[in-house]
């Protein structure tokens, strides 16, 4: 049986974060989801700085593109700078189909894109590719 994925949701709105754990919990995949609503602490959760240091490394990042503080194309281009967590999958999670963010996301080098609200049997075949392309 595959470990528990340790999911990073990067999503200021609570509306969204309940939708998205409604469909993570519709997968059937085994997960422990950590949340953050801004991007400054989306970078500090996975450099496991201040109140983060003593939270697991996530197996996947599930990215808001519209946030406070730094905006989800912020925090993709500062996680694919920075060598100590730049392999870590990145998920997009955005309302938009603005073929600009999608183009701006790929630039980024973001692993896939999903609309919201979140399907659960999109997501679940994206986590599945996930676990047996990054954690196997």
């Amino acid at each position: 049986m595959p470990k528990a994925i340790e999911i990073l949701l990067v999503e200021d709105n609570p509306a969204d974060v309940r939708l998205t754990e409604e469909a993570l919990k519709d997968t059937g995949i085994a997960y422990t989801l950590h949340v953050v609503g801004d991007g400054e602490e989306a970078l500090s959760f996975l450099r496991r700085q201040g109140e983060f240091s003593a939270k697991p490394r996530p197996d996947v990042v599930l990215l808001d593109l519209n946030m406070p503080q730094k905006d989800g194309h912020e925090v993709l281009a500062e996680i694919r700078d920075d060598d100590s967590i730049n392999k870590i999958p990145l998920v997009v999670l955005t309302v938009s189909q603005e073929d600009r963010d999608i183009l701006k996301t790929l630039d980024l080098k973001m692993n896939y894109y999903l609309h919201k609200p979140v399907h659960p049997d999109r997501l679940h075949s994206i986590l599945a590719m996930i676990q047996d392309l990054w954690l196997e």
